[in-house]
C-alpha cells in the first residue's frame, strides 16, 4: 500500500468520473488510518475477496490533512450500497464525503462544462424507511429544479434489489447531510415538512 501526495488540492475537480471516499481531519500517522479503514471496511464485509484501497491520497486543505479512497480498480470487491450505509452511519464520527460531493461542497465544483452539482439532503438521522429516505431525497430534488432526475431515481429505487442498492442510488443524486446542515444552507421555512 502506498500512500500519494497531491500537491494542490484543486486538482481534484480534474477527476471527471471518478469516484472515491474523502476522510477529513486525518491526524497522526497516515498509514494507520489507511489500515484502520481498510480493516474497518472489511469487517462491515464492504472490502470483499481480501481486497484492501492500495492507492490512497494525501491532500491538504487550509488547516486539515484528507485522505482520498479512490473506488477505481476496486470492481466487484468494493459493495458500494454497504458502503453507503456504512457511510451515513459513521458521518459523524468519521464526517467521509464522496470525491464528487467533496470536489462540489468543498472545492467549488468540477472544471467548467463538467458535472452538474448535487443538491443537499436531510438524510443523516432521518427516519430509515426507504420509501421515507427516497421521498425526502426526491422533494429535494424537485426544490432544485431537478425533477427529472427525481422521477429517474424514484424509478431506480424502485425497482432495485436491495435497501443497499437503494441508498445507493440515493446518494447518486443528492448529498445526505443532516437537518442542522441542511437548516444553515437553507434557512426556508420548508425544512419543517422534512
Amino acid at each position: 500500500m502506498s500512500i500519494q501526495k497531491l500537491e494542490n488540492a484543486l486538482d481534484l475537480r480534474k477527476q471527471h468520473g471518478k469516484e472515491g471516499l474523502v476522510f477529513q481531519g486525518c491526524g497522526g500517522d497516515l498509514q494507520e488510518w489507511v489500515d484502520g479503514v481498510n480493516n474497518l471496511l472489511t469487517e462491515a464485509c464492504i472490502l470483499k475477496n481480501g481486497a484492501k484501497f492500495e492507492q490512497v491520497t494525501e491532500f491538504h486543505m487550509p488547516g486539515i490533512t484528507c485522505l482520498l479512497f479512490p473506488f477505481e480498480d476496486m470492481g466487484e470487491d468494493l459493495d458500494v450500497g454497504k458502503l453507503a450505509m456504512w457511510r451515513l452511519r459513521t458521518y459523524d464520527t468519521f464526517g467521509a464525503m464522496w470525491l464528487s460531493d467533496y470536489v462540489e461542497n468543498r472545492l467549488g465544483g468540477y472544471e467548467a462544462g463538467q458535472e452538474q452539482k448535487k443538491p443537499e439532503c436531510p438524510l443523516i438521522g432521518a427516519n430509515g424507511n426507504i420509501f421515507n429516505i427516497m421521498g425526502i431525497a426526491a422533494k429535494t430534488l424537485k426544490r432544485a429544479g431537478m425533477g427529472d432526475a427525481a422521477k429517474e431515481m424514484q424509478d431506480r429505487v424502485t425497482s432495485s434489489g436491495s435497501y443497499d442498492e437503494a441508498l445507493a442510488i440515493i446518494s447518486e443524486y443528492v448529498e445526505p447531510v443532516t437537518a442542522e446542515e441542511y437548516a444553515e444552507q437553507d434557512e426556508s421555512p420548508e425544512l419543517e415538512g422534512y
